[in-house]
């Protein structure tokens, strides 16, 4: 059979079961909702960080005083925008800073990657002031840049006035939209590392000893797992709390906002959470769909509560056979749903093909730079898959 009319053969195939996909779904189990929880807060939010699935809310979208909370959003841009080898100088602005404090001098350098530690372990204001005018130019110019993330990322119900989260008119934000920032700075390998340390030394030019910062974050001493976030309190906003946990590969984020028995609520949220929404594995890499010919490019995992596999429900989305994408070997996309809303769109590709293999090459290229087995990076990454878009080949050179 010639290839044109073997793949018109295919794709008959794949129109009739696409059909058959959106209204069959995956094997039907008896439906059981998690009990009812609730907590302490004004505000509260569960999230699982690698999906970005909020499991649990209450008054989630509410616009409130978040507190030191805004350290999170101070941290990441400071991160993405800054260099953190750079060397901060203390201001007028900073030194003094009423509220909390790493107690920093005037005219006192200190690497944006230690005073961060600063902010994040000790909530220092003065540290968050530094940070702003160094990365921003001016307060002001760092309050736009944490704006625009916020935008970037979706959350409609903040709004930043300063970096460090004392009690400002117009300075808010609301627990999913920061459990949404907390689920995207986790996933910053120096975000993780500062918010999971517990004790941190750093150089003190004006003392005969090291600045030692001890997290106030008393959940990463209290729970197993437990790895992350922050801490806030100012008397407007009362306690605020954000903390994480990892267990068996998954991790969840919590966000509370004004409530006064937070640790314990914490504790019980997350227990909550991985008792009841355990990370599922829907698709495999590789896996195929419907024909022998066509395959999922990418593995994909999501929480799912017991019961709720049998409200998935999956779409073919054919691609249009004019594009380079279809001549290279993109066939279309698996579209996955959860109680009508979609969940996924995973690229589907015939077998063997230059995509295929360039995917499956630059996931393996990935792997082996996570493992630490050899140098691999994103250039090498774009080798493969320029060569195998141009030339078909997906051997290395």
């Amino acid at each position: 059979m010639k290839p044109a009319f073997r793949f018109r053969a295919v794709l008959a195939a794949v129109v009739a079961a696409a059909a058959l996909l959106a209204s069959a779904g995956l094997p039907q189990i008896a439906k059981a909702e998690p009990p009812p929880i609730s907590s302490h807060a004004v505000a509260s939010s569960v999230i699982d960080v690698a999906s970005g699935r909020i499991v649990f809310q209450e008054r989630g979208d509410e616009q409130l005083r978040i507190a030191s909370l805004t350290k999170v959003m101070t941290a990441i841009v400071a991160i993405e925008h800054g260099t953190l080898t750079d060397t901060v100088k203390v201001g007028p602005a900073a030194y003094g800073k009423e509220g909390s404090s790493i107690y920093l001098h005037l005219g006192e350098e200190m690497t944006l990657h230690n005073m961060l530690y600063g902010l994040m372990l000790r909530s220092g204001n003065d540290a968050a002031t530094a940070i702003a005018e160094h990365v921003g130019g001016s307060v002001e110019g760092f309050v736009y840049l944490m704006n625009e993330k916020a935008r970037a990322l979706g959350m409609k119900n903040s709004s930043f006035k300063n970096p460090h989260g004392l009690d400002d008119e117009g300075h808010y934000s609301s627990a999913n939209d920061m459990a949404v920032l907390t689920a995207y700075a986790l996933k910053n390998k120096t975000f993780q590392e500062i918010v999971k340390t517990k004790v941190k030394s750093a150089p003190n030019p004006n003392e005969d000893w090291d600045y030692r910062w001890i997290n106030k974050n008393k959940m990463l001493n209290m729970y197993e797992g437990a790895d992350g976030v922050k801490t806030g309190y100012t008397t407007l906003a009362r306690r605020t709390l954000i903390s994480s946990a990892t267990r068996g590969g998954q991790q969840f984020a919590v966000v509370t906002l004004n409530d006064g028995d937070d640790w314990n609520d914490h504790k019980r949220l997350l227990d909550y959470a991985f008792k009841h929404y355990p990370s599922t594995s829907i698709v495999k890499s590789g896996e195929r769909v419907q024909s022998p010919n066509l395959v999922v490019a990418r593995s994909f995992d999501y929480p799912l509560a017991q019961g709720e596999i049998g409200e998935l429900r999956k779409k073919i989305v054919l691609e249009d056979q004019t594009t380079t994408d279809f001549r290279l070997g993109l066939r279309g996309k698996l579209e996955l749903y959860l109680k009508g809303e979609r969940i996924a769109s995973l690229p589907l590709f015939e077998d063997g093909s230059p995509r295929y293999k360039a995917q499956e090459q630059a996931a393996f290229q990935f792997a082996k730079f996570e493992q630490g087995q050899r140098r691999a990076s994103f250039a090498d990454v774009f080798r493969t898959l320029l060569k195998a878009v141009f030339t078909g080949e997906t051997k290395e050179g």
